[in-house]
């Protein structure tokens, strides 16, 4: 019998061609179903997608059948279908677009017989073990967190300060709820990949009486052939906990009853390309809608999190969230002192103070590591030539090529261009090229000529190690200096944000901060938190061993042009509140969010003014649909991104603002009609997105 279906195939937003396809099938498939369908000159696969009430019949002629059907598995669920929907609507993008960037890359490639063959290589579910790991003592805090979680639905933002023990309490949520629901599952998300490995050895420690394959991972870094195995054993169910990163948020869980949300601050949970979502207000909303109950976490939470967990106050909307707290450490170990090195009174261009140097000498003479934090890698930021006037620009983007002295090269960090160091300047021939500013390759060099005097116990030198996206590019790099780290192998630990947060360095007792200053007056009204919140995850780092930092004190310096910045007073007391609080009323008194919502339209073109003459066209066709209870909405002029120029291609955005979630929403999905007509009518524009809630602008 033949029938008409719906199916949601992989179109972009600016294809018009934004919503489900019909095909016909002689099968009686659900909504959820996976097929392989013709679209144009080729197969793709496509998501059964539930039918219209309304949508009227098609005629027999005019369409197409499907190809075959992937059997094997159960349709996904209504809930994650809802899901899906919500979070292309919100953020503006095709409902199919959104659906296959969630599948596993191999299985949208996949035919029904390879899928097949696939289901028959399986692992068996393996047996559930009596056995259980043994649980730390818990704190009177962590008792108490974990009541309130038993208690009480949430959503929660758990704020707990770095060293009081969270992932525990994470950990022991979990367990409650794999024991309560035979079936139930269990999300932990993770802000980036080089956290999941030391996570996910605590998990598989703690739930191995689960079994090997009850405990899945899933980020960017695996193989595709690994995350589709982890993806059917989600779906499937065999999988009880599932350990990811942003993408995992995503993934077919139908028994859910738990999502975790570690370091939910982090900006590495918003999607930068594609489908620009949040993994963390994804988590909120997939937990409401499917009933599980939502933690997020963090030792300095993000301000959007913080004001939706305040205090009930009479009279204005109810908090969205719980706050939970944990200010103390386990086994109260002590916070670090911060001491400021006021960088005015150093002679110049000096890297590392001779304060700083003496307090390094101290604590590594007593066999102590000692963790030094510059967001910058590479040797030097630019390469100049002081005769001319040269810089190392990258000639396909607005940016500078770094120099990196480990492979004499020049690389640009934004389209990949890689050059040989030139021997003399190329506009003028000079031949004593200099560098301008240092980064995480400069730092390790330089530390280890500085300090070449302090030996190990044995008499041998000391270990200078470097972290950052360089040292760790080969697979399992990360890992491997990780753990010489947590061997004591390491005397100091140079590094980028990478090494900030989320890892528990145990003989870490002083932590260095070099040139944080260039966040203190950014453009950007985000700048502040996130400078703040990686100088006090950084300082966490430090005295996370209760003994040693009772013995010795463990200690924050942070070398600053400004150390009477009020950044830095907050950070003194470790004054996450009244950072907060002093934050959020300058966000409200200028009318930023969280007190207001944003977004961007964004274009690419082959010449700035293409770009911007396409942004200016949908501003005033946009202004034009503005009715006259827009609720303050505004559409500013078109402006060229921060970072103007990526791989020859130019760069302009235009932001949208309103103090209501409800009016922008529906002003961006009028708005998008215009926009695919205008895309005719520009020729010169590559592409164009819309990004709800930026994290940048």
């Amino acid at each position: 019998m033949r029938r008409e279906i719906s199916v949601l195939v992989p179109t972009p937003a600016y294809s018009r061609l934004t919503g489900p396809l019909t095909y016909e099938t002689q099968e009686d498939l659900q909504p959820g179903c996976l097929v392989r369908v013709p679209l144009g000159q080729r197969d793709t696969l496509g998501l059964v997608w539930p039918q219209a009430p309304e949508q009227p019949a098609t005629s027999a002629h005019a369409l197409k059948a499907i190809h075959s059907v992937l059997h094997g598995i159960p349709p996904l669920s209504a809930h994650w279908l809802k899901l899906i929907d919500f979070a292309a609507h919100y953020y503006q993008r095709s409902a199919g677009e959104f659906a296959m960037a969630c599948l596993p890359p191999s299985l949208r490639d996949m035919t029904a017989l390879q899928f097949e063959r696939k289901l028959s290589r399986l692992k068996p579910l393996a047996p559930v073990s009596a056995e259980k790991a043994l649980q730390p003592p818990l704190t009177p805090e962590q008792t108490q967190v974990l009541a309130q979680l038993a208690q009480h639905s949430g959503p929660f933002l758990l704020h707990g300060n770095t060293g009081s023990g969270k992932t525990e309490v994470y950990l022991r949520r979990a367990a409650r709820m794999l024991e309560d629901t035979p079936q139930a599952q269990v999300l932990l998300l993770v802000p980036e990949i080089n956290l999941t490995p030391q996570l996910e050895a605590r998990v598989r420690q703690r739930f191995a009486h689960l079994g090997e394959t009850a405990i899945v991972a899933m980020h960017s870094a695996m193989t595709p052939a690994q995350r589709l195995n982890s993806w059917l054993a989600a779906h499937l169910g065999t999988a009880r906990i599932v350990l990811g990163t942003r993408l995992a948020v995503l993934a077919s869980m139908p028994e859910l009853k738990l999502i975790v949300v570690d370091e939910e601050h982090d900006p590495s949970y918003k999607q930068q390309e594609g489908a620009r979502y949040s993994a963390r207000d994804l988590a909120v909303y997939r937990g409401q809608l499917e009933g599980a109950q939502v933690l997020l976490g963090s030792a300095t939470p993000s301000l959007e999190s913080w004001h939706h967990s305040r205090a009930a106050v009479e009279g204005q909307p109810a908090p969205r969230y719980t706050r939970l707290s944990m200010p103390s450490r386990v086994g109260d170990g002590a916070l670090p002192m911060l001491r400021r090195v006021d960088m005015n009174n150093q002679p110049r261009k000096t890297l590392l103070s001779a304060p700083l140097l003496a307090a390094m000498r101290e604590r590594l003479g007593r066999q102590e590591q000692v963790l030094v934090l510059l967001n910058r890698r590479g040797y030097a930021p630019v390469l100049h030539c002081a005769e001319c006037g040269w810089k190392s620009e990258c000639p396909h983007c607005s940016a500078y090529r770094v120099f990196h002295k480990g492979d004499r090269t020049l690389r640009c960090h934004h389209c990949s261009l890689t050059q040989a160091v030139p021997r003399a300047c190329p506009a003028c021939g000079n031949q004593d090229i200099g560098v301008l500013g240092h980064g995480t390759e400069k730092v390790e060099e330089s530390l280890a000529e500085l300090l070449a005097d302090v030996k190990r116990p044995d008499g041998s030198p000391l270990r200078v190690a470097r972290i950052d996206a360089d040292s760790t590019r080969l697979k399992g790099e990360l890992v491997k200096q990780l753990a010489q780290v947590h061997d004591g192998e390491v005397d100091i630990l140079v590094g980028t944000q990478m090494v900030a947060k989320g890892h528990d360095f145990r003989r870490v007792s002083l932590v260095v901060a070099l040139n944080p200053d260039g966040a203190l007056f950014s453009a950007d009204f985000r700048a502040p938190e996130r400078l703040f919140s990686l100088l006090l995850q950084a300082a966490g780092r430090a005295g996370r061993d209760a003994q040693l930092g009772a013995a010795q004190g463990c200690e924050m310096w942070v070398q600053t042009f400004h150390p009477t910045h009020p950044v830095f007073e907050f950070l003194k007391r470790h004054d996450f509140a009244g950072f907060a609080a002093q934050q959020l009323l300058e966000r409200e008194q200028a009318g930023l969010p969280p007190f207001s919502f944003q977004a961007l339209l964004r274009a690419e073109a082959r010449t700035q003014q293409a770009a911007q003459d396409f942004l200016n066209a949908a501003k005033a066709l946009g202004e034009a649909r503005l009715p006259a209870d827009a609720g303050g909405l505004s559409v500013y002029p078109a402006v060229p991104m921060s970072m103007q120029r990526v791989a020859n291609v130019e760069r302009a955005q235009m932001l949208v603002e309103s103090p209501s979630r409800k009016y922008l929403q529906q002003f961006l999905a009028a708005w998008q009609d215009d926009l695919q007509q205008l895309r005719t009518q520009h020729k010169a524009v590559l592409r164009w997105a819309i990004d709800v809630d930026p994290l940048a602008i």
